[in-house]
């Protein structure tokens, strides 16, 4: 279990471009899809959950997916694979930075990649929206969230906190029904 655990994460890891937005995709793929380790369901809980606490959503996800599978040393194993990635490809950028940074080819391979994180991010939002539903409390908190931070320049933590405190009030009455 751990060196799938590992193998699955270190994948996940050698293509975390554009950060965990761009990722949760890819994560849910691989591990609600493929290898079927948490259902929808626990996965929008799990994104949810580690999208509100400190450090890289992948390396959260990791987190708890491992610890969920294998206790502790699955949730160590899932940090390190997500990492060691990331961690191998800075060190080889930062040995060659000084000789690549002008090469047109390589502003030329960003400039593609570029619209395609933009494309990921996107295609996660639309993934999720449709995984969440579109009742209205959804939409209430989705919409007004996306306000609050653009609009009225409230930091995203203030506006999970927000969103946190009107999902309890919102859903006590759907969750008491269960």
């Amino acid at each position: 279990m751990l060196l799938q655990l590992f193998i699955t994460f270190f994948k996940i890891g050698c293509f975390t471009i554009g950060g965990g937005y761009a990722m949760v995709p890819v994560i849910q793929r691989e591990i609600v899809e493929n290898k079927k380790w948490i259902s929808e369901d626990e996965f929008l809980d799990a994104i949810a959950l580690t999208n509100s606490l400190p450090g890289p959503l992948a390396t959260n996800t990791a987190t708890y997916v491992g610890y969920r599978m294998a206790g502790i040393i699955g949730a160590i194993t899932g940090v390190l694979a997500t990492a060691l990635p990331s961690f191998l490809i800075i060190l080889a950028i930062a040995i060659l930075f000084t000789s690549i940074k002008d090469s047109l080819v390589i502003q030329n391979i960003f400039s593609g990649i570029r619209p395609a994180v933009v494309s990921l991010i996107i295609f996660a939002v639309i993934k999720l929206a449709k995984a969440i539903g579109l009742k209205s409390k959804n939409l209430i908190i989705s919409l007004g969230t996306l306000f609050g931070i653009i609009f009225l320049n409230i930091h995203p933590i203030v506006a999970v906190i927000i969103s946190a405190v009107l999902g309890f009030f919102f859903f006590r009455e759907e969750a008491k029904e269960q």
